[in-house]
């Protein structure tokens, strides 16, 4: 297996300083994982999931959820842009109108749960496609990349955080992440990224990340987790 330190796969850009204290970057790195359809062991921890959100937060109104922790803050980033966050929106949707954790492949299925359960956005790729070292930074204007799914040419936002490889913007908070290495049918390797806020503790994003390595571990009995980090503005 190839070993690798923090510094080759992610580091921090020349604006990383501008970021607020608490704002973080976090990867998990998986190694021997192969992509495939949804199989048994994905089914039951995506059902389990939507059981346990409902259980603890089927009592809720919208106006509740949108203050639970982790959640909050991030609706709270969003509303800066005057944008919405997402995965609220798919929380609501869960736990309010009864719908489904997507069924898209073991290992987006896999993320689509763990960020769902804890709030923490999170994106996949394929590590294979992607030109290391990472480069964590906040965004300029003439930045731009191509969305995942549309192919569309997005410009960035001045001051969201995004995150580029050697080729150019692989994804940023607003608008999610790239077209050009997603996680796929042939995907085996695979990178998931974390965009933390300021309010959201490095102990919620590791407990994340490492709940998405717990949902990932049984899809491969060769699965490896070969990096988890952090790096957080301001300290």
């Amino acid at each position: 297996m190839i070993q690798t330190k923090t510094q080759d796969i992610l580091h921090t850009g020349t604006r990383w300083k501008e970021a607020k204290a608490g704002t973080s970057t976090g990867i998990l790195v998986v190694r021997d994982a192969p992509n495939g359809p949804v199989g048994a062991s994905v089914e039951a921890f995506r059902t389990e999931t939507e059981e346990s959100l409902r259980a603890r937060c089927g009592s809720m109104d919208r106006a509740a959820l949108r203050e639970l922790p982790v959640y909050r803050e991030y609706a709270a980033y969003y509303r800066r842009f005057d944008k919405t966050y997402h995965v609220l929106m798919q929380l609501e949707s869960i736990v309010l109108k009864g719908k489904h954790i997507p069924k898209v492949s073991n290992l987006v299925t896999a993320m689509f749960a763990a960020e769902l359960s804890s709030g923490v956005l999170t994106a996949g790729h394929d590590l294979d496609l992607l030109d290391l070292p990472l480069d964590a930074s906040l965004a300029s204007p003439d930045e731009e990349y191509a969305l995942l799914g549309k192919g569309a040419v997005q410009k960035m936002k001045e001051g969201d955080l995004r995150v580029a490889d050697g080729r150019g913007v692989i994804g940023s908070i607003l608008y999610g992440p790239d077209n050009r290495s997603p996680i796929g049918p042939e995907t085996k390797n695979v990178l998931y990224l974390i965009y933390g806020v300021p309010g959201v503790s490095r102990d919620a994003i590791r407990d994340h990340l490492e709940r998405l390595w717990e949902n990932v571990a049984p899809l491969s009995p060769d699965a490896v987790k070969e990096r988890l980090d952090i790096l957080t503005a301001g300290e």
